[in-house]
């Protein structure tokens, strides 16, 4: 509803019966704090719309199984309501067009936007939402090294590979899993080199199962119990070496968490997590030696890895995977990059499945074993520039040191304004916000494509 108290479903029936039936169903937002609207995917279907207000709040919609010709409904009503000035859209029929209209990677190329900042915009307009476990943001590992007692982020060998999938780090990994796709005969399964997922909602809980509301969501998913305290995640090195060992199911990635957030590595409610069966109690994570047992030390020295100018020369490489021309086809095959069909959007059409057996079987696959991003490129993605290649940089190269006790630490770095002028200095946790380029002047496309439908 508009804050007006006009209903953004006039005429549908459904949304009317449930207003005289039932008025605690309604719920309200005021349009004219709406900032951002989205197409979105759920259960892998184009029946979904993720709407963003000034406040910092989202709320996400989704249509049930023939009532997708709804999405259209509702956003021409907002556009009416709301107007087309200042507000930022981005549907599903071409997201890489949308991205492209607000020129982020080339803010990015320039070195004008952060890489978090830049990876967090690719999420957002691939579909991926932080109201949705089943497609929650994705980032990469940067780093290889959580055993040390001191970090040179300078030093390349701390870094993962960005060039490989974290499964397919070594050419011993990447031989098992081409042996996996290569010797791989169903008539209906398509091969693929994992048959999990590097994003699911299981490995989100597993990661944020610290917090509420994840802890509950986790409890949920495991009917009233935490999981095996052994599959619990609690240490950062266990965790990589697991998703990095040859023939390992776990091939996740990160999340935004590991990069902003301290508090999800705490116990901080004393949860009854269980003890191992080496006999270790599952209590707060264990982090690297170089982080000193310090959430957020572990914060700020993660963010400044990604930061980091060999992430930045290399992270490129990770987009191509995950929102790029290798998500699929013959430059996924080349790059062990190929995964199971049902994580695919066009892996299996749901509603054209009359069984409502299979149906919910379909439905419950796509839920639990993950879903890929929408794609964003097409063409290898643009290297970011070097701070030398680029007049007035607004971030500059980050540079990083060690302390006498062999703590990583932040040696120097400089925030640069516009025109070159210091904007501040030294270590801090999380870099100041840029912000992002002027929103585009241009009116909103029509609403209707082949892929929406009416």
């Amino acid at each position: 509803r508009a804050q007006s108290g006009v209903s953004l479903l006039d005429g549908d029936e459904v949304a009317a019966q449930a207003f005289l039936s039932d008025p605690s169903e309604v719920r309200e937002w005021s349009i004219e704090s709406l900032t951002e609207i989205h197409g979105r995917r759920y259960l892998l279907r184009s029946n979904a719309l993720e709407l963003f207000f000034s406040s910092g709040k989202s709320v996400f919609f989704s249509f049930s199984r023939g009532k997708q010709g709804l999405v259209g409904s509702v956003y021409r009503r907002i556009a009416r309501i709301k107007g087309q000035t200042g507000l930022k859209y981005c549907f599903l029929d071409d997201p890489g067009r949308a991205l492209a209209r607000y020129k982020l990677t080339e803010d990015w190329v320039n070195r004008r936007i952060s890489n978090l900042e830049y990876l967090l915009e690719l999420n957002s307009f691939a579909g991926r939402s932080y109201n949705d476990l089943m497609q929650y943001p994705i980032m990469p590992w940067v780093l290889a090294d959580y055993t040390s007692d001191r970090l040179d982020l300078a030093n390349p060998s701390c870094y993962r590979d960005l060039s490989k999938p974290v499964a397919a780090q070594t050419p011993e990994n990447a031989a098992v899993v081409q042996e996996r796709y290569s010797s791989w005969v169903d008539a209906e399964i398509p091969p693929f080199h994992y048959g999990s997922h590097y994003s699911t909602a299981a490995f989100v809980l597993s990661f944020l199962v610290r917090l509420e509301p994840y802890t509950t969501s986790a409890l949920k998913l495991q009917d009233g119990h935490f999981d095996c305290p052994d599959r619990i995640f609690s240490s950062l090195n266990d965790t990589y070496q697991s998703c990095t060992s040859a023939g390992s199911s776990d091939v996740r990635e990160l999340i935004p968490e590991f990069f902003t957030l301290p508090d999800f590595l705490v116990n901080a409610n004393s949860l009854p997590l269980g003890t191992t069966q080496s006999g270790d109690p599952v209590h707060d994570v264990h982090l690297p030696p170089w982080a000193n047992q310090d959430p957020l030390e572990f914060v700020r020295v993660h963010r400044q890895a990604l930061e980091s100018d060999h992430v930045s020369a290399h992270l490129h490489h990770w987009i191509d995977l995950i929102f790029g021309f290798k998500q699929t086809g013959k430059a996924a095959v080349d790059a062990c990059n190929v995964y199971y069909y049902l994580t695919y959007e066009n892996g299996v059409d749901v509603d054209s499945i009359d069984d409502p057996l299979m149906r919910r079987a379909a439905e419950a696959q796509i839920a639990n074993f993950g879903q890929t991003p929408r794609r964003l490129f097409a063409s290898p993605h643009p290297r970011r520039k070097a701070v030398s290649e680029v007049r007035n940089p607004v971030f500059e190269t980050l540079l990083y040191g060690s302390d006498p006790n062999g703590t990583a630490v932040m040696a120097s770095s400089q925030l640069l304004s516009s025109d070159g002028a210091s904007a501040g200095g030294g270590s801090a946790a999380v870099l100041p916000d840029v912000p992002a380029s002027a929103e585009s002047s241009e009116k909103p496309p029509e609403f209707w494509t082949e892929e929406w439908g009416e």
